[in-house]
Protein backbone atom coordinates (compact mmCIF):
# COMPACT_ATOMS: atom_id res chain seq x y z
CA UNK A 1 0.00 0.00 0.00
CA UNK A 2 0.98 3.64 -0.69
CA UNK A 3 0.12 6.28 0.94
CA UNK A 4 -0.39 9.40 -1.32
CA UNK A 5 -0.91 13.22 -0.89
CA UNK A 6 -1.20 15.37 -3.80
CA UNK A 7 -1.51 19.50 -3.60
CA UNK A 8 -3.05 20.93 -6.82
CA UNK A 9 -4.31 24.64 -8.28
CA UNK A 10 -7.73 23.27 -7.70
CA UNK A 11 -9.84 20.62 -7.87
CA UNK A 12 -9.67 19.33 -11.42
CA UNK A 13 -6.92 16.70 -12.77
CA UNK A 14 -8.03 18.02 -16.45
CA UNK A 15 -7.85 21.92 -15.65
CA UNK A 16 -5.51 22.08 -12.60
CA UNK A 17 -1.92 20.67 -12.19
CA UNK A 18 -0.27 19.06 -9.45
CA UNK A 19 2.13 21.31 -7.92
CA UNK A 20 3.43 18.74 -5.21
CA UNK A 21 3.66 14.68 -4.45
CA UNK A 22 4.43 13.08 -1.18
CA UNK A 23 3.63 9.70 -0.64
CA UNK A 24 4.54 6.79 2.26
CA UNK A 25 5.57 3.17 1.75
CA UNK A 26 3.30 1.93 4.41
CA UNK A 27 5.02 -1.46 4.86
CA UNK A 28 8.55 0.64 4.62
CA UNK A 29 7.29 3.69 6.69
CA UNK A 30 11.17 5.50 6.20
CA UNK A 31 10.84 5.18 2.51
CA UNK A 32 9.17 8.37 1.70
CA UNK A 33 8.62 10.88 -1.71
CA UNK A 34 8.27 14.25 -1.62
CA UNK A 35 8.77 16.94 -4.48
CA UNK A 36 7.37 19.95 -5.66
CA UNK A 37 6.69 21.09 -9.08
CA UNK A 38 5.78 24.13 -11.49
CA UNK A 39 2.29 24.29 -12.72
CA UNK A 40 1.90 22.75 -16.80
CA UNK A 41 1.50 25.50 -18.91
CA UNK A 42 -2.31 26.46 -19.49
CA UNK A 43 -3.10 25.14 -16.23
CA UNK A 44 -5.79 26.90 -14.43
CA UNK A 45 -5.16 28.14 -11.10
CA UNK A 46 -8.03 28.02 -7.72
CA UNK A 47 -7.09 30.93 -5.87
CA UNK A 48 -8.65 28.71 -2.87
CA UNK A 49 -6.70 25.68 -3.81
CA UNK A 50 -3.29 28.26 -2.77
CA UNK A 51 -5.09 28.88 0.44
CA UNK A 52 -5.28 25.39 1.72
CA UNK A 53 -1.65 24.41 0.29
CA UNK A 54 0.19 27.47 1.29
CA UNK A 55 1.59 28.08 -2.28
CA UNK A 56 1.91 31.25 -4.40
CA UNK A 57 1.40 31.57 -7.56
CA UNK A 58 4.95 32.78 -7.99
CA UNK A 59 5.68 29.56 -6.84
CA UNK A 60 3.63 27.46 -8.43
CA UNK A 61 4.75 28.55 -12.20
CA UNK A 62 9.06 29.05 -10.88
CA UNK A 63 10.30 27.55 -14.18
CA UNK A 64 13.65 26.42 -11.70
CA UNK A 65 11.06 23.85 -10.22
CA UNK A 66 10.57 20.48 -12.30
CA UNK A 67 8.00 19.98 -14.63
CA UNK A 68 4.99 18.08 -13.84
CA UNK A 69 5.70 15.36 -16.07
CA UNK A 70 9.18 15.18 -14.69
CA UNK A 71 7.71 14.92 -10.76
CA UNK A 72 5.50 12.10 -11.83
CA UNK A 73 8.32 10.14 -13.44
CA UNK A 74 10.66 10.25 -10.36
CA UNK A 75 7.32 8.85 -8.74
CA UNK A 76 6.71 6.27 -10.34
CA UNK A 77 10.32 5.34 -10.42
CA UNK A 78 10.48 5.55 -6.96
CA UNK A 79 7.44 3.16 -6.77
CA UNK A 80 9.57 0.43 -8.53
CA UNK A 81 10.56 -1.58 -5.89
CA UNK A 82 7.07 -1.10 -3.76
CA UNK A 83 5.67 -4.85 -3.66
CA UNK A 84 2.19 -3.64 -2.71
CA UNK A 85 1.02 -1.04 -4.98
CA UNK A 86 -2.51 -0.32 -4.17
CA UNK A 87 -3.16 3.82 -3.63
CA UNK A 88 -4.36 4.88 -0.09
CA UNK A 89 -5.43 8.15 1.24
CA UNK A 90 -7.96 10.04 2.78
CA UNK A 91 -9.40 11.08 -0.51
CA UNK A 92 -7.36 8.94 -2.87
CA UNK A 93 -9.46 8.98 -6.07
CA UNK A 94 -8.72 12.96 -6.12
CA UNK A 95 -4.74 11.90 -5.04
CA UNK A 96 -4.84 8.98 -7.96
CA UNK A 97 -7.30 11.13 -10.68
CA UNK A 98 -4.38 14.11 -10.92
CA UNK A 99 -1.54 11.80 -10.90
CA UNK A 100 -3.38 9.73 -13.50
CA UNK A 101 -4.38 12.87 -15.50
CA UNK A 102 -0.51 14.21 -15.62
CA UNK A 103 0.59 10.70 -16.64
CA UNK A 104 -2.10 10.47 -19.69
CA UNK A 105 -0.99 13.62 -20.54
CA UNK A 106 2.19 13.02 -21.74
CA UNK A 107 1.93 9.50 -22.86
CA UNK A 108 3.37 7.69 -19.59
CA UNK A 109 2.36 4.45 -18.96
CA UNK A 110 0.30 4.38 -15.84
CA UNK A 111 0.84 1.10 -13.67
CA UNK A 112 -1.76 1.33 -10.88
CA UNK A 113 -5.35 -0.35 -10.79
CA UNK A 114 -8.81 1.47 -10.10
CA UNK A 115 -9.23 0.55 -6.94
CA UNK A 116 -7.89 2.58 -3.73
CA UNK A 117 -7.92 2.76 -0.03
CA UNK A 118 -9.68 5.30 1.56
CA UNK A 119 -9.10 6.06 5.13
CA UNK A 120 -12.69 7.75 5.64
CA UNK A 121 -13.90 4.38 5.15
CA UNK A 122 -11.80 2.73 7.58
CA UNK A 123 -12.44 5.06 10.02
CA UNK A 124 -16.15 4.90 9.61
CA UNK A 125 -16.08 0.99 10.00
CA UNK A 126 -14.25 1.38 12.91
CA UNK A 127 -16.66 3.90 14.66
CA UNK A 128 -19.26 1.51 13.72
CA UNK A 129 -17.84 -1.54 15.23
CA UNK A 130 -16.90 0.47 18.48
CA UNK A 131 -20.31 2.15 18.72
CA UNK A 132 -19.24 5.24 18.06
CA UNK A 133 -22.00 7.71 16.67
CA UNK A 134 -20.79 9.20 13.02
CA UNK A 135 -20.46 12.78 12.93
CA UNK A 136 -22.55 14.33 10.55
CA UNK A 137 -22.99 17.76 8.61
CA UNK A 138 -26.31 18.48 6.58
CA UNK A 139 -26.75 14.70 6.94
CA UNK A 140 -23.47 13.89 5.46
CA UNK A 141 -20.45 12.08 7.10
CA UNK A 142 -18.42 15.08 8.55
CA UNK A 143 -15.04 13.13 8.82
CA UNK A 144 -12.66 15.09 7.13
CA UNK A 145 -8.83 13.99 7.56
CA UNK A 146 -8.60 16.29 10.93
CA UNK A 147 -11.59 14.56 12.68
CA UNK A 148 -10.20 11.12 11.72
CA UNK A 149 -6.52 12.60 13.08
CA UNK A 150 -8.00 13.72 16.29
CA UNK A 151 -10.49 10.02 16.62
CA UNK A 152 -7.01 8.12 16.19
CA UNK A 153 -5.34 10.51 18.96
CA UNK A 154 -2.97 12.47 17.12
CA UNK A 155 -2.80 15.88 15.75
CA UNK A 156 -4.56 17.74 13.04
CA UNK A 157 -2.22 18.41 10.38
CA UNK A 158 -0.75 21.90 10.36
CA UNK A 159 -1.78 24.56 8.13
CA UNK A 160 -1.26 25.17 5.45
CA UNK A 161 -1.20 21.49 3.89
CA UNK A 162 2.14 20.09 2.73
CA UNK A 163 1.40 16.69 0.26
CA UNK A 164 4.10 14.70 2.67
CA UNK A 165 3.03 15.80 6.34
CA UNK A 166 -0.78 14.52 4.43
CA UNK A 167 0.85 11.02 3.51
CA UNK A 168 2.63 10.73 6.97
CA UNK A 169 -0.21 11.49 9.34
CA UNK A 170 -2.34 9.59 7.38
CA UNK A 171 0.06 6.49 7.11
CA UNK A 172 -0.03 7.32 11.17
CA UNK A 173 -3.88 6.67 11.06
CA UNK A 174 -4.31 4.15 8.88
CA UNK A 175 -1.72 2.12 10.92
CA UNK A 176 -3.74 3.06 14.14
CA UNK A 177 -6.91 2.02 12.64
CA UNK A 178 -5.56 -1.32 11.33
CA UNK A 179 -3.51 -2.24 14.69
CA UNK A 180 -4.81 -0.15 17.15
CA UNK A 181 -1.04 1.02 18.50
CA UNK A 182 1.20 4.38 17.08
CA UNK A 183 2.91 2.92 14.51
CA UNK A 184 5.82 5.61 13.64
CA UNK A 185 8.01 7.14 15.70
CA UNK A 186 7.31 10.74 15.46
CA UNK A 187 3.70 9.90 16.64
CA UNK A 188 4.76 7.23 19.86
CA UNK A 189 4.42 9.93 22.19
CA UNK A 190 0.49 10.26 21.45
CA UNK A 191 -1.29 7.19 22.84
CA UNK A 192 -4.19 5.42 21.05
CA UNK A 193 -7.42 6.29 22.32
CA UNK A 194 -9.01 3.17 24.02
CA UNK A 195 -12.21 4.55 23.78
CA UNK A 196 -13.71 7.71 21.89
Amino acid sequence: MIVIDVEASGVSPEKHSLVSVGAVDFANPDNRFYEECRIWDGAHVDTDALVVNGFTREQIADPRKKTDREVVIDFLAWIKNIQEKTIAGHNPAFDRDFLEAASHRYHISWPFAHRTIDLHSICYLDMIRRGVEIPTINGHSALNSDAVLGYVGIPAEPKPHNALTGAIVETEAFARLFYGKPYLEEFKKYPFPTQN
